[in-house]
């Protein structure tokens, strides 16, 4: 792997806007899933469920993608959760970070999945597959989302059980917290189901919603615009095709200058 190594003395390479960050712990879940931590510049603030853009310097080129920041606003230090693509331009060299590496972080996060961006309702939902539960790691853990929601539901749908183990240790971690615990095990909830083995629930999220096989299993009447307010994030066709199902059911699409009663990160769909 040939990534500069910026602690060496290169910061002349770094581009402008850009901090450098000390990974200061990495677990790889399955050969396809690994998160990783990193320090917190003292100066940068984000609304929880934001994205930042996160690079390495390979070669003497730096490659930036974007990622949605998995901690909560409130933590000190800053959580991501990636795939591992064999010969993606950035994860063939971001999977092989190790404590005491440095990563790349542009100054400035943004995004739509963010509690502003809902009208008040009674019960949220967090649509997500694979990687794109990270936002919803970092709202799970924001004490504002408990005080904005009665009920919130977390969904994963993933291929293998095995990828669903992040999102099962973030909300575990939730509820153990000693900042939101109290609420979290009050009111968050998690619903998985997989697509490619056996498991409790098995299918795409958009067919147990139209099948009623996700409000019996969590006791909840289906989407109402009255009081259900959504999140989706995950492969494009998924987040098309969620979104399509909760327009069907009244609900309507909001922005950061525009709420209403469901949001999408358009930055990933294209």
């Amino acid at each position: 792997m040939n990534v500069v190594d910026l602690a060496a003395g290169l910061s002349d390479a770094v581009p402008a806007g850009t901090f450098v960050e000390t990974v200061t712990d990495v677990q790889h879940y399955t050969a396809d899933l690994f998160r990783f931590r990193l320090t917190r510049p003292a100066s940068f603030r984000f609304r929880s469920g934001e994205f930042v853009m996160i690079g390495l310097m390979v070669g003497e080129k730096p490659i930036f993608r974007a990622y949605s920041i998995a901690s909560p606003s409130w933590d000190e230090e800053l959580e991501f959760f990636s795939i591992k693509v064999p010969n993606g331009p950035l994860t063939q060299h971001l999977q092989k970070i190790k404590p005491g590496d440095v990563v790349l972080m542009k100054k400035k996060p943004t995004g739509t999945l963010v509690n502003d961006a809902l009208v008040p309702g009674k019960r949220l939902y967090m649509f997500s597959t694979g990687t794109g539960v990270a936002p919803f790691a970092s709202l799970i853990r924001d004490p504002e989302t408990y005080e904005k929601f009665e009920d919130v539901i977390l969904t994963q749908t993933c291929r293998q059980a095995a990828d669903l183990a992040y999102a099962q240790d973030v909300v575990a971690a939730a509820k153990a917290d000693p900042l939101i615990g109290e609420l979290a095990s009050e009111r968050l909830r998690l619903f998985t189901s997989t697509t490619r083995e056996p498991h409790p629930y098995q299918g795409r999220i958009t067919t147990l919603i139209e099948d009623g096989t996700l409000f019996k299993a969590l006791d909840v009447p289906p989407l109402d615009p009255a009081t259900d307010r959504a999140m989706i994030c995950g492969s494009m066709a998924m987040i098309q095709d969620t979104k399509t199902l909760l327009e069907k059911n009244g609900l309507t699409e909001g922005a950061n200058n525009r709420p209403a009663e469901f949001v999408i990160e358009r930055a990933f769909v294209g």
